[in-house]
């Protein structure tokens, strides 16, 4: 079976036709093989019947939201990268489809390079195989090969993304990680990128972290980054 030559193919899901077609026309010349629909009871039957590698996905939109295409695609056990976008005005609905399996988030208008460069980042950090020993660090046991966390005992409830983070900050427990390094690690970005996502997720992997009253892990270590560790 030969390689397709372009990057990837891309399903966009908005219901505004203008932001559609010069969405469909932007990513076509960048390479990408792309589908466009307008709402998200089309998305999932687009979904079905032929699985794009990537998802860029609008939060708002009448009838199913962004937001509900995003959890009954990850109810059903599909982990394709999800890209969201949002308007400026729109934050707790961007927050809402982050916390159902979203892996990034754009705010409207945005420059369609920058789409891009987000979209080929999401297409290479697809999770390969992992196999090894659970990782074992102030009580916590993050287990890689079945994507599992837990802390003191109690099973954590991660989105995607948030367990890649805390696997990252796991494995380099006690060292401090720029919030470039972590947008490297975790999201790919190999390239300046202006985005708060690590700030966002780390505020998400904190709440669940530190649910029923358990103590600080993630440190911020003000003016350059986060560290995993148990004490201040």
């Amino acid at each position: 079976m030969t390689e397709t030559a372009h990057p990837g193919s891309v399903l966009v899901v908005d219901d505004d036709a203008a932001i559609r077609r010069s969405l469909e026309r932007g990513l076509r010349l960048s390479g990408f093989a792309v589908r466009a629909v307008g709402s998200g009871a089309d998305a999932l039957t687009a979904v079905r019947d032929t699985p794009p590698d990537v998802l860029v996905l609008d939060v708002s939109m009448p009838g199913m939201s962004g937001i509900e295409v995003c959890t009954r695609l990850r109810d059903d056990g599909r982990d394709l990268p999800v890209l969201m976008l949002s308007a400026l005005d729109e934050t707790a609905d961007r927050i809402a489809g982050l916390q159902a399996g979203g892996d990034d988030y754009l705010v409207k208008p945005f420059a369609l390079q920058e789409l891009v460069l987000r979209l080929r980042a999401l297409l290479r950090r697809r999770p390969p195989a992992v196999t090894g020993a659970p990782l074992r660090v102030a009580g916590l046991v993050v287990d890689p090969a079945a994507r599992t966390a837990e802390r003191d005992g109690h099973p954590l409830e991660l989105t995607r993304r948030e367990f890649e983070l805390l696997e990252v900050l796991a494995r380099n427990a006690g060292l401090v990680l720029t919030r470039d390094q972590l947008l490297e690690r975790v999201w790919g970005y190999d390239f300046d990128v202006r985005s708060d996502a690590v700030d966002t997720f780390v505020s998400y992997l904190r709440r669940k972290l530190e649910a029923d009253g358990r103590p600080r892990l993630v440190h911020t270590v003000r003016g350059v980054g986060f560290v995993l560790r148990d004490t201040p």
